[in-house]
């Protein structure tokens, strides 16, 4: 297995600069690489680089130059948004990025479900999450039948036959936001469907992650690596569904945290195990998002956490194998 890191939070630096980063934190040896969507796109132009493939090839050559590999490409979005402008951006720029690991030979491009509308002609998303009154389980069978299960066995059809894989990073208020969604829509849309696993978004649910992991299996394509930390006194008050800005750090039942800021050492090793025994070898991801340390602090502590929990050879000549 192999660390890595997701590039927008080296957002504003040029590739070089970038790269130069990454470099300084040592023991990383992937980059996952922003192509649109949220939060956009910092250090390459898709577009440019599918046009042409001289410039792809440079552009893969500097990250090879530096050492790393492009474990996958990101464009984070919503496909299904019921705005046909918002939903047929997001699509293009999904299928770019397809077409641009085809290119470069990168083997997975990252995404959400996304989630629709209530009905045709609505303006915006509607994440439902109870099934009554009745028209909610109503909503939500035509969210699913209508919407999402015939875009993503297309879309998914098309990365097939680019030899990509497409892996939905479960996340509540989209239709995929844990292990059953997922693993019904994959059932759905074909086994080139998968998920990009972030644990941070299971563990404010209430989800234990190392089940969760077992349960998934090998449609676990991309592991992210971020924390949660939560507030058990808000937690008592409020539950764990928080709607309240990010900004209101004291007053949140959860956080985003850097890897071990949420939970410790010994939960990690039950993830990389859990990992491990669902075959999984590929590339850990680490995606900051932590409001209260800085940058340098908090890839610090995820390199310096997971370089001790992740084993990059097992010992496949061991005496009892």
């Amino acid at each position: 297995m192999k660390l890595g890191v997701f590039s927008p939070v080296f957002g504003g630096l040029d590739l070089t600069a970038m790269l130069a980063r990454v470099r300084s934190l040592g023991r990383l040896q992937a980059i996952e690489l922003a192509t649109g969507g949220w939060p956009g796109r910092d250090h390459m132009d898709p577009d440019a680089l599918l046009a042409d493939s001289g410039k792809a090839k440079a552009f893969a050559d500097t990250i090879a130059g530096e050492g790393l590999t492009i474990s996958a490409l990101s464009c984070h979005n919503n496909p299904l948004h019921p705005d046909a402008g918002e939903a047929r951006e997001a699509d293009e720029t999904l299928r770019t990025s397809i077409r641009l690991a085809q290119k470069l030979g990168i083997p997975v491009v990252i995404t959400f479900s996304g989630c629709p509308g209530d009905a045709e002609g609505a303006k915006h998303p509607n994440w439902v999450t109870a099934p009554w009154p009745p028209e909610f389980a109503e909503i939500l069978e035509w969210q699913w039948e209508k919407k999402a299960v015939p875009y993503w066995k297309a879309t998914t059809a098309f990365a097939r036959d680019h030899g990509v894989k497409i892996a939905l990073e479960p996340h509540p208020g989209f239709l995929v936001y844990n292990v059953e969604t997922a693993l019904r829509l994959r059932a759905a849309a074909g086994t080139h469907l998968g998920v990009n696993f972030d644990p941070s978004h299971f563990f404010w649910q209430g989800v234990d992650v190392p089940t969760a992991i077992r349960a998934l299996g090998d449609s676990i394509f991309h592991v992210h690596a971020k924390d949660v930390a939560l507030d058990r006194q808000n937690v008592a008050v409020n539950g764990v569904i928080d709607a309240k800005s990010y900004r209101r750090m004291a007053e949140r039942s959860w956080l985003f945290r850097s890897v071990g800021w949420g939970h410790d050492e010994t939960e990690w090793k039950g993830i990389v195990s859990a990992l491990r025994l669902a075959g999984y070898d590929y590339v850990m991801s680490i995606e900051h998002e932590d409001a209260l340390a800085s940058v340098d602090e908090g890839l610090r502590a995820a390199v310096d956490l997971l370089s001790r929990v992740v084993l990059t050879e097992p010992p496949v000549d061991a005496w009892w194998t």
